[in-house]
């Protein structure tokens, strides 16, 4: 299985919109109904009143974490939300995301409340994305922190915050995952010892990439989403391998 330079994911996510019309409102719902899949999974499927925090940046990574959000909502869960900056700082997609939570009343706190994770049965990190940029500070700091202090094992979407993608670099402070979702292909960065043993277990979440985008690059792509939206990959002799 392929796993994607920091270029080939900028171009992948270039080719989706432009090529292909895929809005970014439309491959966010995608990536993050997964994500909550994946927690409804690592919960094992009950979610009824249970307690999950999710900790969300104000970039496309923290709108996949908003969307989590909702649908856990939906489904029974309860989500508590903790944004790295308030409203009126959020811009794009995300805000949209972020104004739907509010409407429907759900229930949200911003970083400078000082506001503290409360006991819970999981912490979502969606934080930083694929835009990191050097070492996280500020708010986004203070987040990763916040959520290594949790005794809840903790789920980072497409990969743990602070780590580089592109590079396997682990910045000081970055999250120490129980399992990470990386969604449409590995992220190059992941296959390094360092950055392996941050992601703790990880699966491959399914976000709509048409086949044929891939193959514009000249990826090689089997059919592994066939299966289920969900799947099971580890690093094998230096390889992204799914996993039977």
């Amino acid at each position: 299985m392929p796993a994607l330079n920091s270029a080939q994911v900028h171009e992948v996510n270039r080719l989706l919109v432009e090529e292909y019309g895929m809005s970014l409102l439309q491959t966010m719902e995608n990536g993050g109904r997964t994500l909550a899949l994946r927690a409804k999974e690592m919960l094992d499927g009950d979610l009824a009143d249970r307690p999950i925090v999710v900790v969300a940046g104000r970039g496309n990574n923290g709108g996949g974490g908003l969307v989590a959000a909702r649908h856990l909502i939906n489904w029974g869960a309860w989500v508590q939300i903790l944004c790295s900056h308030p409203p009126e700082e959020y811009a794009g997609i995300p805000a949209h995301q972020l104004r739907t939570l509010q409407a429907m009343g759900a229930p949200l706190a911003w970083a400078e409340e000082g506001w503290e994770l409360p006991p819970c049965d999981l912490v979502i990190d969606a934080i930083i994305g694929t835009g990191l940029l050097g070492e996280p500070h500020g708010k986004a700091r203070d987040l990763i922190q916040l959520a290594n202090s949790s005794v809840a094992p903790i789920l980072s979407l497409d990969l743990p915050s602070g780590v580089d993608g592109g590079t396997g670099e682990l910045f000081t402070p970055h999250i120490r995952a129980t399992a990470t979702l990386t969604l449409a292909l590995p992220k190059i960065g992941l296959l390094a010892d360092g950055a392996r043993r941050a992601c703790g277990e990880l699966t491959l979440g399914d976000m709509g990439v048409p086949i044929a985008l891939y193959e514009q690059l000249g990826l090689e792509v089997s059919l592994f989403f066939g299966r289920a939206p969900i799947v099971r990959w580890d690093v094998v002799d230096g390889r992204a391998c799914v996993m039977e």
